[in-house]
C-alpha cells in the first residue's frame, strides 16, 4: 500500500528522467521508443493509482517525508487520479499517432526536440494535477507553458514563430498574475500548502477579506489567460492552428484543462465553496464562460481553415468548463471536470482527423472537403462521431455535460442560463453539420477522381479510433464517473 502511494511522484519523475535521457540518443527511432515507453510506464502507474483511490479513497504523499509546512506534498483524490489516467491515455495515443505524421510536419533535426518537449509537458501536467502546494504548482505551470510554446515553435515557420511568441507573451502575463496571487496569499496566511491556507482562510477571512478578493482575482485572471478564458483567449487560434497536428491535439485536449483544474483547486479547495460564493468573482467567471461558449462558436462559423475552426471550438468548449465553475455549486464543479475528461479524448481525435484530412488532400480549407467522406470513409466517420459529441448528440459526453449543466441551472433557479447552453449547442451544429453534410453528400470534388482514392494507412487511424471508442465509453459511463468524482466536491 505504501508503495502505491508513491506512484504519483514516480509518474512525474519517470517522465522528467525520460526527457533528460533522450539527448543521449541519436536515432529518431530510439527517441520515439523512449518517449512512448516512459509514457506507458507512467500510464500503468496511473492505473494502479486510480484503482487504489477507487478502493481506499484519497490520500496525501509527502515527498521526502518532510513536515507539511516546509515540504512538498501531493494530494491524490478521485479527480486527480481520473485526470492523470485520462491525460496520460491521450498523451500515449497522440504520441503513437505522431510516429507516422511528425516526419512530414517538422524538420528532421527537430524531431528529438519535439519528443523531449512532449515528455516534459506530460510531467509538468501531472505535477499541476497532483500538487498540494501552490508554489510548486506555479513551477509546474511554468514548465508546462514553456514546453507548450516549444511544441508550437518546433515547426519553425514564420507563422509558428509568430504564434509561439504571442502565446509566450500572453502566458508570461498570466504567470506574473499567478505569482502575485501567491505572494498575496502567502503574506496573510504564511503558508503555501493548499490545506493549511484553507484553514487560515476559514479562521481569518473577515480580517483579510479585501486581500483575499484580490488574490482570487489574480489567480482567476492568470489561469484564465493560460486556459483560454474569454476574452483572454486571443493567443489560442494562432497557436493551435499553426502547430503540428500532434501539438494541436495535446494543447487543446490536455494543457488547457490542467490550468482550468488548477483554478478549481484554488477556488474550491484553497478558498472553499461557501467563502468563494461570497465574492462576485464566480459571477464574472460564469458570464465569461457564457461569452466564451457563444463567441467561440460564432467565430468558428466564419472560419475556412479546419484547424482554426476546431481551435475556436475549443474556446467554446472551455466556456462550458468555466460555466460549470462559475455556477458556484459542488455539482457544477463536478460537471466541469467531467467535461474536461470528455473533451480531452474528443478534441484530440478531431485534431488528429483534421491533420489526416489536410495531409491527404493537401488543403486546409473546408470547402475542399466536399465528398471527402467517400474518399476517406474511416477518417471522416471518426471525425463525424467526434463532431456529434461537440454538437451534443445524446449518449455522447458533450450531450451529458450540457444536460447536467442545464439540470444544475434549474436546481439553482438560473433558468435563463439554459438558453445560453442551448444556443451554444445550436451554434456548434451550425459550423459542424455543413462539414459533415458536404463530406458525405458533396460530389463536386469527386468528379474525374477514382472512388476512395485517398486511403489512409490503418496505423494512422487506430489511435483515433481508440480515442473515439473511449469517448463513447465516457458518455455511456457518465453516471459512474460522476459518482466517482462527486465525493471530492462534498456531494
Amino acid at each position: 500500500m505504501e508503495l502505491i502511494t508513491s506512484f504519483p511522484l514516480a509518474e512525474i519523475f519517470i517522465l522528467f528522467i525520460s526527457a533528460f535521457l533522450m539527448p543521449f540518443f541519436k536515432k529518431d527511432k530510439h527517441i520515439k521508443i523512449i518517449s512512448i515507453s516512459f509514457l506507458l510506464i507512467a500510464f500503468i502507474l496511473s492505473v494502479f493509482t486510480l484503482m487504489f483511490v477507487f478502493q481506499n479513497g484519497p490520500f496525501y504523499y509527502a515527498a521526502g517525508h518532510i513536515d507539511t509546512i516546509l515540504g512538498i506534498q501531493l494530494y491524490i483524490g478521485p479527480v486527480e487520479a481520473l485526470l492523470s489516467f485520462v491525460f496520460l491515455f491521450v498523451f500515449i495515443l497522440v504520441v503513437w499517432f505522431s510516429f507516422s505524421t511528425i516526419d512530414a510536419e517538422i524538420q528532421e533535426n527537430r524531431i528529438k526536440l519535439f519528443y523531449i518537449m512532449v515528455n516534459l509537458l506530460a510531467a509538468s501536467i501531472l505535477g499541476i494535477i497532483f500538487t498540494n502546494d501552490i508554489f510548486n504548482g506555479y513551477v509546474f505551470i511554468e514548465v508546462a507553458a514553456l514546453t507548450s510554446c516549444g511544441i508550437v515553435v518546433v515547426k519553425e515557420t514564420q507563422e509558428n514563430i509568430k504564434a509561439a511568441l504571442k502565446y509566450l507573451i500572453m502566458s508570461t502575463i498570466g504567470s506574473g498574475l499567478i505569482l502575485m496571487g501567491i505572494a498575496f496569499i502567502y503574506a496573510f496566511t504564511g503558508h503555501l500548502n493548499i490545506e493549511l491556507i484553507h484553514q487560515v482562510v476559514l479562521e481569518d477571512h473577515e480580517t483579510f477579506q479585501k486581500s483575499l478578493l484580490i488574490t482570487v482575482a489574480l489567480f482567476t485572471a492568470g489561469l484564465g489567460v493560460k486556459s483560454a478564458m474569454f476574452p483572454l483567449h486571443t493567443w489560442l487560434p494562432d497557436a493551435h492552428s499553426s502547430a503540428p497536428t500532434a501539438s494541436s491535439a495535446l494543447l487543446s485536449a490536455i494543457v488547457l484543462k490542467a490550468f482550468a483544474f488548477f483554478l478549481i483547486k484554488i477556488l474550491y479547495r484553497m478558498i472553499g465553496f461557501d467563502l468563494v460564493n461570497q465574492f462576485s468573482i464566480l459571477t464574472i467567471i460564469l458570464i465569461l464562460g457564457c461569452c466564451g461558449m457563444i463567441f467561440g462558436s460564432l467565430s468558428a462559423i466564419f472560419q475556412k481553415n479546419i484547424k482554426r475552426l476546431i481551435a475556436y471550438s475549443s474556446i467554446a468548449q472551455m466556456g462550458y468548463v468555466f460555466f460549470g465553475i462559475g455556477l458556484g455549486s459542488p455539482f457544477g464543479a463536478a460537471i466541469a471536470v467531467y467535461h474536461m475528461v470528455g473533451h480531452a479524448v474528443t478534441k484530440s481525435a478531431l485534431f488528429m482527423c483534421s491533420g489526416l484530412m489536410i495531409e491527404e488532400t493537401g488543403h486546409k480549407t473546408i470547402d475542399r472537403y466536399k465528398g471527402l467522406g467517400h474518399e476517406m470513409p474511416i477518417t471522416f466517420a471518426l471525425f463525424t462521431l467526434g463532431a456529434f459529441s461537440m454538437i451534443g448528440i445524446p449518449i455522447l459526453p458533450g450531450f451529458i455535460s450540457k444536460w447536467y449543466l442545464s439540470l444544475e441551472c434549474i436546481h439553482l433557479d438560473k433558468l435563463l442560463l439554459i438558453f445560453v447552453v442551448l444556443s451554444s449547442s445550436l451554434l456548434n451544429a451550425v459550423y459542424y453539420f455543413p462539414i459533415l453534410i458536404n463530406g458525405f453528400f458533396g460530389i463536386e470534388n469527386l468528379q474525374d477522381k477514382e472512388y476512395r482514392s485517398k486511403k489512409v494507412p490503418v496505423k494512422k487511424t487506430i489511435p483515433i479510433a481508440i480515442l473515439i471508442l473511449a469517448m463513447i465509453l465516457i458518455g455511456a459511463l457518465s453516471k459512474n464517473i460522476l459518482d466517482f468524482i462527486s465525493p471530492e466536491f462534498g456531494l
